[in-house]
C-alpha cells in the first residue's frame, strides 16, 4: 500500500502536466483561466481545512481530488499566461504592416554550412512611420559569407522589412518546425540579407548569460588549441561543453545508429559524473568532519552550478542541474529514500518556471530515463549475483593468484552487469519516445553503451582536468617569468594527449559498432501520440504485474495491447486505398510522387537525384507515416513505370529562334493527366487538355497559351524550382485569367487524387 502523503508531488506533477497538455492541444479558444484557478484554489483550501477538522474519509478524498483538479487548472493557466502571442503588443498583431523592427540576439548561434541561425527578441517595430513597443521571437538565418560576422548574444539589430509567420509542415508527415518554435515562443521566421540589417550596439538581455557564454567560448578555445584532430576536437567540445557546431553528419549518424547521442550533449550524465566525483573526494577527505552532510551538499551545489555557468547555461545542462539540485537537497535533509518525490518536485519546479518544457524531448527523455533507472536498475541487478557466483568458485587450496583472479573477475563482471542493467533500465522508459520522435530503435545500444559510456565518462574527468590545469597554468604564468611558460604547458599538453586518445578510442568504437551492426537498427517506425501513450501504459502495466504478481495488471496489459493492435490495423486500412499524386516542396528542386496505398514511386523531372538530406527530411517522414515498402526512385523519368510522352513544340524546328522551346512532358496515371513545362511554349503547340500543369524552372508562357494548349480548367502548380519573383508575377496573371494556382514553396506540397480513386 502506497502512503501518498509521503509522496505528494508524485500526484501533483502528473496533474500539472495534464493541465499543461490539455491547454496545448485544446486551449486555443479558452477564456482567461486565472479567475477559475484562483476560485478553485480558495475552494480547495477551504475543503482541505474542513476535512482536516472533521477527519472523514469522504471529505478527505474529495479535498484531495479537488486539489489535483486545481493543480491541473493551474498548469493550464500558467501555460496560457506564458503564451506570448496572446499579448496585445505581440509582433503577430502588426502582421505585414511592419516596415522595420529592432530586436536583440537572445540565443546561441547555430553555425551551418551556408548560414548562421539564431533567435531574435523583438523590442520595437516601425508601423506607419512610427516606432511602437513590441514583443515576440523571430528565428532568423543570415548568409555565412565573407564580411558577415557570426551573430553574438546581446547584439541589438535594426532590420529592414518584416518577418513572416513560421510555415507549417510543407510535405506529408514532415516535422512540424512551426509548432517546435511556438513552444519556444517564436512565431516568425526571416531570411535576412547582409544589407538588410545593421548592428546598433551590444546590450545583452542577461549579463550573467553573456558572461557564461563568453566563458564557454574561452574553454572551447582551450580544446581547439590542444586537440588538433578535427573530429576528436568536435566530440571533446560536445562531450564536456555541449558545443556541437563542428560535429559532422557522419559522426552524428554513427552515434544515432548506436543509441549514444546522449554522449554528445552536456546533460545528466556529465552533471552526475561531476557530482559523483566531488562526493567521493569530499567523503574520502572529510567524511568524518562534523556537519559533513550539510556543508558537502552546499559544496556540491556550488560545483554543479559553476559547471552549468561555465558551459554556457544551456537548456539541457540547466535542466540536469536543477534535477541534481533537488537530489542533493533531498540527501542533505535525509530524504534520499524519497527519490521519486524529489524528482517529481524538480519536474514541478521546472514546469512552473516554463510550462512548455513538457513538450521538450530532452525534458521528457531525461526524467523518464532517471525514473526508470532509479526504479528498474536495482531490480534488474538482482536477477544475477555475479560477484557471489565468482566468489563461490574460490577454494582454500587454490593458489593465491587464482583466488585473486576469481575475486577480480567477479568484481569486474559485476560492474559490467550493473552497467548493462542501467542501460536496459534507461531504454525501457525511453523506448516509446524513441519510436515517436526518431522513428527507430538501435538494438546495438547495449554493445555501444557498455564500452563508450565508461570511456567517455573517464574522458569527461580528464577533459575537466585539462581545463583546470590550463587555468592553473595561466594563473602561474602571470606570476612567474615568461621563460617558465613552456614548462607550465607540459602537463596540460600531456593531459590533452591522453584526453584526445580517449576521445579517439570511443569514437572509433562507435564507428566500428555502427559499421558492424549497421543492420541492428529497427528503422522507419511510425507511432502516433495515442500509440505512444498505449506503449507506456503497456510497459507500466507489465512492471506493475512484475512487482505485485496480480493478474489484474496482466488484463490491463492485454487490453492496451489489443487497443494498440487495433489502431495499427485501422491505420493500415486507412492507408491501403489511398491514391495520390503529390508535387513536393523541396527548395530549388522538382520532385513528384505517385502513391498507391503503401507503394510509392518518386520522380525528379530535373534529371538530378535527391541527395540523402532531401530524402531524409522531405520524403522519409511520409514514407514512415504510410509504412511504405521499397519505394522506387526515378531520375528524369528514366525507368519510371508511369507512362509519359514528350510533346514537341513546332517552333523548336525554327532555326531563327535563339531560345528554342523545350518539349512538354505528359504523364497519365490512374486517369489523371499531368503536364510538365520547364521552357518556353507557343500557342502553336498541339492542344492537349490536362488536369494538372506543373510549371518548372520559371517556364515562360502566357495565360492565353495555357488556355489554348492545356484547357481553361487546368490546375496550375508552381514547383519549388520556380523563383519567388516569377511565382508572384505569373500567379497574379493566371488568377486574373480565371485559373486555379498552387505554389508549393509557400503553400506546401500539392496533393491530388486521381479520378479512379474518387470513383
Amino acid at each position: 500500500m502506497i502512503t501518498w502523503a509521503a509522496f505528494p508531488f508524485v500526484r501533483y506533477t502528473p496533474a500539472l502536466i495534464a493541465g499543461i497538455v490539455a491547454y496545448l492541444y485544446l486551449g486555443a479558444g479558452w477564456p482567461e483561466l486565472w479567475p477559475y484557478a484562483a476560485a478553485m484554489a480558495v475552494l480547495a483550501a477551504g475543503l482541505i481545512f474542513w476535512s482536516v477538522r472533521h477527519r472523514t474519509a469522504a471529505a478527505t478524498d474529495a479535498a484531495g481530488l479537488l486539489a489535483l483538479c486545481t493543480v491541473a487548472v493551474l498548469g493550464a493557466t500558467l501555460t496560457q499566461r506564458a503564451t506570448e502571442s496572446r499579448r496585445a503588443d505581440h509582433l503577430s498583431r502588426f502582421a505585414d504592416r511592419v516596415t522595420s523592427y529592432q530586436a536583440v540576439v537572445d540565443d546561441y548561434t547555430v553555425v551551418r554550412a551556408a548560414t548562421y541561425a539564431t533567435t531574435l527578441r523583438v523590442q520595437a517595430v516601425r508601423v506607419a512611420g512610427r516606432w511602437r513597443q513590441a514583443t515576440g521571437g523571430v528565428r532568423v538565418s543570415v548568409p555565412r559569407v565573407a564580411g558577415v560576422a557570426q551573430p553574438r548574444y546581446g547584439e541589438v539589430w535594426l532590420i529592414r522589412g518584416h518577418p513572416d509567420l513560421s510555415k507549417p509542415p510543407l510535405n506529408p508527415g514532415e516535422f512540424d518546425y512551426r509548432r517546435y518554435l511556438e513552444y519556444r515562443q517564436v512565431y516568425h521566421q526571416q531570411y535576412i540579407h547582409p544589407d538588410q540589417y545593421q548592428v546598433l550596439r551590444l546590450q545583452p538581455p542577461s549579463v550573467l548569460v553573456a558572461i557564461s557564454m563568453r566563458a564557454a567560448a574561452q574553454l572551447d578555445g582551450v580544446f581547439r588549441h590542444y586537440i588538433k584532430a578535427r573530429r576528436e576536437y568536435a566530440i571533446a567540445s560536445a562531450l564536456v561543453l555541449g558545443i556541437k557546431d563542428d560535429v559532422d553528419l557522419a559522426t552524428k549518424q554513427a552515434y544515432t545508429n548506436t543509441g549514444t547521442t546522449h554522449i554528445m550533449a552536456v546533460s545528466g550524465l556529465q552533471v552526475g559524473l561531476l557530482f559523483a566525483a566531488m562526493s567521493w573526494l569530499l567523503g574520502a577527505l572529510f567524511g568524518r568532519v562534523r556537519g559533513f552532510r550539510i556543508w558537502s551538499a552546499l559544496v556540491g551545489l556550488v560545483v554543479i552550478w559553476s559547471y552549468a555557468f561555465l558551459t554556457g547555461l544551456s537548456a539541457s545542462v540547466l535542466r540536469a542541474t536543477v534535477m541534481f539540485t533537488f537530489v542533493i537537497l533531498g540527501r542533505a535533509t535525509g530524504r534520499q529514500d524519497m527519490i521519486f518525490n524529489t524528482l517529481a518536485v524538480a519536474a514541478f519546479a521546472l514546469l512552473i518556471y516554463n510550462p512548455f518544457l513538457v513538450a521538450d524531448v530532452g525534458f521528457q527523455l531525461s526524467f523518464l530515463a532517471v525514473l526508470s533507472i532509479v526504479y528498474l536498475q536495482p531490480r534488474i541487478v538482482r536477477w544475477l549475483d555475479v560477484e557471489a557466483y565468482f566468489y563461490a568458485r574460490r577454494r582454500p587450496w587454490q593458489p593465491k593468484a587464482l583466488q585473486l583472479g576469481w575475486r577480480a573477475s567477479g568484481w569486474f563482471l559485476d560492474k559490467v552487469w550493473q552497467a548493462t542493467a542501467l542501460s536496459l533500465a534507461a531504454q525501457v522508459a525511453t523506448f516509446g519516445l524513441g519510436l515517436y520522435y526518431f522513428h527507430q530503435f538501435p538494438i546495438s545500444f547495449l554493445f555501444s553503451n557498455l564500452v563508450a559510456v565508461p570511456i567517455s565518462s573517464g574522458a569527461v574527468y580528464v577533459g575537466l582536468g585539462l581545463l583546470g590545469l590550463r587555468g592553473l597554468a595561466a594563473v602561474l604564468g602571470a606570476l612567474l617569468p615568461a621563460s617558465a611558460a613552456g614548462w607550465l604547458d607540459l602537463l596540460p599538453r600531456l593531459v590533452a594527449w591522453v584526453f584526445e586518445g580517449m576521445v579517439w578510442a570511443f569514437n572509433e568504437y562507435i564507428f566500428w559498432v555502427s559499421r558492424l551492426m549497421s543492420g541492428w537498427v529497427i528503422r522507419e517506425i511510425h507511432v502516433t501520440a495515442l500509440q505512444t501513450v498505449l506503449l507506456f501504459g503497456l510497459i507500466g502495466a507489465l512492471l506493475a504485474w512484475a512487482n505485485t504478481r496480480r493478474l489484474g495488471w496482466l488484463r490491463w496489459a492485454a487490453g492496451m495491447l489489443l487497443v494498440y493492435a487495433g489502431t495499427r490495423v485501422a491505420e493500415a486500412r486507412t492507408v491501403a486505398p489511398t491514391e495520390e499524386f503529390i508535387v513536393y516542396s523541396i527548395p530549388r528542386r522538382s520532385a513528384v510522387g505517385f502513391w498507391q496505398g503503401s507503394a510509392a514511386e518518386f520522380v525528379t523531372p530535373d534529371s538530378l537525384p535527391l541527395n540523402e538530406t532531401e530524402r531524409t527530411y522531405r520524403l522519409l517522414p511520409g514514407l514512415i507515416q504510410r509504412q511504405a515498402q521499397r519505394p522506387a526512385y526515378s531520375v528524369g523519368w528514366r525507368g519510371a513505370t508511369v507512362p509519359v510522352q514528350r510533346l514537341a513544340d513546332p517552333d523548336s524546328a525554327n532555326d531563327r529562334l535563339f531560345l528554342k522551346p523545350g518539349p512538354v512532358v505528359l504523364a497519365r496515371w490512374r486517369g489523371l493527366r499531368i503536364a510538365f513545362v520547364s521552357n518556353r511554349i507557343s500557342s502553336a503547340t498541339q492542344p492537349v487538355p490536362v488536369d494538372v500543369l506543373v510549371l518548372r524552372r520559371n517556364a515562360r508562357l502566357r495565360t492565353e497559351t495555357v488556355a489554348a494548349v492545356f484547357g481553361p480548367q487546368v490546375q496550375v502548380v508552381f514547383d519549388s524550382s520556380c523563383k519567388i519573383w516569377y511565382v508572384a508575377r505569373q500567379d497574379s496573371l493566371l488568377r486574373a485569367a480565371g485559373f486555379r494556382t498552387w505554389d508549393v514553396t509557400a503553400q506546401g506540397a500539392f496533393r491530388r487524387r486521381p479520378p479512379m480513386a474518387r470513383q
